[in-house]
């Protein structure tokens, strides 16, 4: 299925390119940027990033590593409630 028309990115090219980031590096963030940057291509419209967004989250190895989970919450309790 066509994710993203104005690229022609695909659901199988978001997935494999997930794979492949995940395979170079476990702990690697996947992001739209990064997927799009894996395949060679650019945003352009962002009409398609809810789809987008969803195709990745349900590509099985889309998942957050264990260590790095939790850690937005980790780094805003150490500042005590104070912004700086």
């Amino acid at each position: 299925m066509i994710v993203c028309h104005c690229m022609s990115i695909t659901d199988k090219d978001i997935r494999a390119a997930i794979d492949w980031m995940r395979a170079s590096d476990a702990e690697t963030i996947v992001t739209p940027g990064k997927i799009y940057r894996a395949l060679g291509k650019r945003a352009d419209c962002g009409g398609c990033m809810p789809l987008f967004l969803d195709t990745m989250r349900k590509c099985d190895s889309f998942e957050v590593p264990m260590n790095l989970r939790g850690l937005r919450r980790a780094t805003n309790s150490g500042m005590n409630g104070h912004a700086g």
